[in-house]
């Protein structure tokens, strides 16, 4: 027997890469690098609990709205620390160098 996982997903990816991209631009130290703002997801996603859903729609429809408002407070302090984290590494690594 065989099953298909391929529809399951951690439902705060969308909305964190979506932050990034839009956060990059407070962050000129991290922006330019792809790298860094895919660390910057990861680092994101890591401090937000897993939510596994296969349709989006499975999970907003039980969501009460205070959920929902503190789902989006969440998510926006885990992508600033998220940020902060990266570009701090980054400055720590150029100070090494120097």
């Amino acid at each position: 027997m065989s099953a298909d996982f391929a529809s399951i997903h951690n439902h705060h990816e969308q909305a964190v890469f979506a932050a990034v991209l839009k956060g990059r631009e407070v962050y000129p130290a991290v922006a330019a690098d792809e790298e860094l703002l895919a660390d910057v997801a990861c680092v994101a996603l890591n401090r937000l609990p897993a939510r596994y859903i296969r349709h989006r729609v499975d999970y907003v429809f039980y969501l009460t709205e205070r959920e929902a408002s503190a789902n989006e407070l969440a998510l926006a302090d885990a992508v600033k620390y998220a940020f902060e984290f990266v570009q701090a590494r980054v400055a720590m690594r150029a100070r090494a160098r120097a």
